[in-house]
């Protein structure tokens, strides 16, 4: 599990779009602290520290210790909204976790020792089809990453969940089927990218030629119906 973040917060008491426009003046961000069947907490953060903090791509996987006034939340962000221009945080939904809490989280995936991979010696091609799993793992136990080892791999070879080791206690949201995250395919000949560039090539010669008696036709016409 990755390292916690904090962010110091204010209580607020307005709701609604005026009074987050008024916080949004003031150089802040509305969010709102829910769950653990406890009371819903609105809370104004910096928005300097929100977009910070968003921007590093981290906020939906890694817990923040939000301090309000004297009293301390552990939470993980579950929603954030984004100006629909500017891309700046607008609004944070927060959840309160214990270490008994399970949750569902996208998990990004690092491949690692390519180095050591006969498909990656060889040239092979990796199709990467998941950049992240999906996960269902305690809140307090949110792995950083998933990293899959590429040494056993070799042209031809698709990556499957179940050639993955999972930290303890996580497991996919996707239990019904051994769904593939990468694929290696051989490397194209040149041969092959030469034959694929003269199609190519043709095909855009067609629908020139196509265009030029379209185009001729319509004078053709025209000319009569002058005539």
């Amino acid at each position: 599990m990755s390292k916690s973040y904090v962010f110091k917060a204010d209580a607020r008491d307005g709701a609604g779009k005026g009074a987050a426009r008024a916080l949004r003046r003031e150089g802040k961000v509305p969010a709102v602290i829910y769950g653990d069947k406890k009371e819903p907490v609105k809370i104004a953060i910096s928005a300097r520290d929100a977009n910070l903090e968003y921007n590093k791509g981290h906020m939906y996987t890694k817990l923040c210790n939000i301090e309000v006034g004297n009293d301390k939340h552990l939470v993980l962000a579950r929603d954030v909204q984004l100006h629909v221009v500017k891309d700046t945080v607008e609004h944070i939904d927060f959840l309160r976790v214990t270490s008994k809490t399970k949750i569902a989280v996208n998990v990004p995936v690092v491949f690692v020792n390519e180095e050591n991979s006969p498909a990656i010696q060889n040239k092979g091609v990796m199709n990467v089809v998941r950049y992240d799993i999906e996960l269902v793992c305690k809140a307090t136990d949110i792995p950083e990453q998933i990293e899959i080892d590429l040494t056993p791999f070799d042209i031809g070879d698709s990556i499957k969940i179940s050639n993955v080791t999972l930290p303890d206690g996580a497991r996919p949201v996707i239990d019904d089927r051994d769904f593939t995250i990468a694929t290696i395919a051989a490397p194209k000949r040149i041969e092959d990218v030469a034959e694929e560039e003269e199609a190519a090539a043709a095909g855009e010669e067609g629908a020139e030629g196509a265009e030029s008696a379209e185009g001729e036709g319509a004078s053709e016409e025209k000319a009569e119906g002058d005539a």
